[in-house]
């Protein structure tokens, strides 16, 4: 049974609209999601437009229990693409027309957005109606607005609204940014849920989302979020401590999880946590990049009742110079040691199949672990999740392939080398399905289509998997994300070099293209 506080109803008879806010993942990974939260909160302040939550396995909203085809619209935030599975599961079993050259009038438009959707819509195509391209709050109204004043199936009318792609017309558009954090939406009703079935707890389980900036600028050259939301922006640190302390008003919440691309690079992070905490609330972070941590930031989550802190070495430091992850071993270990003196769990992500990594690179990386995991008097409670590099579009990894072959190997050999120690290692298959679904062009929307009643075995996902070389056109080239492709190349050039690209926080700008848009 689920409870929840804070969600709107509303006479489906007195709005103009009903959109279906759908979210093909679970209940728990939904109602973490800041972007689809915000998203809820923002149309339900509409009066015209009634905004319900639909959220898979199920094809009926939360709030009226109406099926997915009677809704004017149906939105699908894809945050990750493994999602693009079910979001054709949903349509199916909500009786809706896969494709949508066979929909009609009477058949609900259906739109796309997140961070999938807004890098490569090509591999849903043929299934989406309209691709909202960046942060979706941006743009949402005027869509709307858009459709209301005209609400027949003709998708002309959107292409004025920047940062919108319809596939009818494969027209060129430019991400959706927002430009001030401190004047765009924040939630104040933040939903409250309980249940006696796990499943209804969110990953941030009743606390309050406080988006503390957006984008980051880093550079780590296998990151898609870090080159599609440039360029970084913050927001005032006594606004964030007035919104939680509305949202604590309206929910009787008392914990705080601070949201961002890099939250520890948030320039007033050691003030804000202060703030909260003189406020009475509790505070935890997702994760912490490893050069803006200080011991002090660590002692005051820990006082705040965090118990367990997430970095992100990605590899050893030759290797870090390729992705352009710039972090001297001396920070790294110096947080670890902290870290443990502060009695944290600690969990560490790493990647393998980095560009020119070697099997001698995999047993440095295993010696690296066990020399971490080592440093704590219980190393059971260090956890590594080793993961391969997925390529993704907009990033400088776009024109590399995923080995299948090469990843298993190492899997399988740090499986081996690790097997006293508290690991975790990805599907060398399921990376090669998601880096197949991140990069590939319209004709991979067949193959998605397929799974939903046949066995898609290895092989056709090894047949379908794209390479592309450095001057091949790219699926997603009518999608300008900010930053220029002829950037994109250099810093490709530079990773085979180990050329280190510096924080543009810290030096002069490089001209990637993103602040010029």
């Amino acid at each position: 049974m689920l409870s929840e506080m804070n969600i709107f109803k509303k006479d489906y008879k007195q709005v103009d609209m009903r959109f279906g806010l759908c979210y093909p993942n679970v209940y728990r990974t939904a109602m973490s999601s800041l972007g689809y939260n915000i998203l809820y909160n923002c149309i339900n302040e509409r009066e015209d437009t009634w905004c319900e939550r639909i959220i898979f396995p199920s094809v009926n909203s939360l709030e009226s229990n109406t099926p997915s085809r009677h809704f004017d619209i149906l939105s699908f935030t894809l945050q990750f693409e493994e999602d693009y599975f079910n979001l054709l599961k949903m349509l199916k079993e909500a009786q809706i027309p896969l494709k949508r050259s066979e929909r009609g009038d009477e058949d609900p438009l259906i739109i796309a957005g997140g961070p999938c959707a807004t890098a490569n819509p090509m591999p849903l195509s043929d299934y989406v109606d309209v691709f909202i391209i960046g942060e979706a709050e941006n743009l949402i109204n005027d869509f709307i607005d858009a459709y209301l004043s005209n609400p027949d199936k003709n998708l002309e009318k959107f292409l004025d609204i920047e940062g919108v792609y319809i596939p009818e017309y494969d027209n060129k558009t430019s991400i959706a940014i927002v430009e001030d954090l401190d004047k765009t939406y924040h939630i104040t009703h933040p939903i409250v849920s309980d249940s006696d079935d796990d499943d209804f707890m969110s990953v941030f389980n009743n606390t309050i989302m406080l988006n503390v900036s957006r984008g980051c600028t880093r550079g780590c050259r296998f990151c898609m979020a870090g080159y599609l939301y440039r360029p970084m922006r913050q927001c005032d640190p006594e606004h964030l401590i007035d919104i939680a302390v509305e949202c604590r008003k309206n929910s009787g919440l008392n914990k705080i999880t601070l949201i961002g691309a890099a939250v520890s690079d948030y320039d007033h992070l050691d003030e804000l946590i202060d703030g909260l905490e003189s406020e009475g609330f509790q505070i935890s972070t997702p994760s912490l990049r490893i050069e803006s941590i200080t011991r002090h930031t660590l002692e005051t989550l820990k006082n705040s009742g965090l118990k367990t802190i997430t970095l992100a070495p990605e590899s050893t430091s030759t290797l870090r110079k390729v992705i352009n992850k710039h972090i001297l071993e001396e920070q790294i270990f110096t947080v670890i040691k902290n870290a443990v003196d502060l009695d944290f769990n600690i969990k560490l992500y790493f990647l393998i199949g980095i560009p020119g990594e070697t099997m001698d690179d995999i047993h440095e990386l295993c010696e690296y672990m066990k020399k971490i995991a080592d440093m704590h008097h219980n190393p059971k409670r260090v956890k590594f999740s080793v993961n391969p590099v997925i390529p993704k579009p907009h990033t400088p990894l776009q024109w590399e392939g995923y080995d299948f072959k090469d990843v298993k190997k190492k899997i399988r050999y740090i499986q081996k080398e690790m097997k006293n120690y508290n690991i975790k290692c990805e599907s060398p298959k399921k990376g090669l399905i998601q880096y197949t679904l991140s990069c590939g062009n319209r004709q991979v929307g067949a193959i998605i289509e397929k799974s939903l009643s046949k066995n898609v075995i290895l092989k056709e996902w090894r047949d379908i998997a794209p390479k592309y070389n450095i001057d091949d056109p790219l699926p997603w080239d009518n999608i300008d994300a900010g930053v220029d492709k002829k950037f994109l190349k250099i810093e490709h050039r530079r990773l085979r070099n180990l050329k280190q690209t510096p924080w543009c926080e810290t030096c002069p700008c490089y001209n990637c293209g993103a602040c010029e848009k």
